[in-house]
């Protein structure tokens, strides 16, 4: 079954900006979000209109420039993040909805400058749980 995130800023207007409606492949109990609002708003749905989670993921210290998204204990948790080892294969959300695979990502000691890698892959059809061969996806 796939899972709709719908990320929403809680800044601008009287009900907030849509930020982000993305697709992906249910289960992903983590997803990394390029350029957050700082005021989120998150709510990830699957295919039969299920809400799986909902809730409010402000952003709490410094910016980075991805943020991590978990899902846990039925609420959302987040976390600015500069990837490592351990976030390679897991689904970037872009604002505006486009989703791709975390590859590389490296980053200068003092954070002054990046540089990643994200991998974008699409089937027609949108099945539930495909990846093209030789993917590797972390849930």
């Amino acid at each position: 079954m796939n899972w709709t995130w719908d990320l929403r800023s809680r800044d601008g207007g009287m009900n907030g900006l849509d930020f982000c409606r993305a697709l992906t492949a249910g289960g992903f109990s983590r997803v990394l979000v390029h350029a957050a609002p700082a005021r989120l708003g998150v709510r990830v749905t699957a295919d039969d209109d299920t809400v799986v989670v909902r809730g409010d993921a402000d952003r709490e210290g410094d910016y980075s420039p991805v943020t991590l998204l978990e899902l846990a204990d039925g609420g959302v948790r987040r976390s600015e993040v500069w990837p490592d080892e351990s976030h390679l294969g897991l689904p970037v959300l872009l604002p505006g909805g486009e989703v791709g695979v975390l590859l590389r990502w490296e980053h200068a000691p003092d954070r002054s400058w990046w540089r990643w890698a994200v991998e974008f892959s699409n089937h027609r059809g949108r099945p539930s749980d495909w990846a093209p061969e030789g993917q590797h996806l972390q849930r």
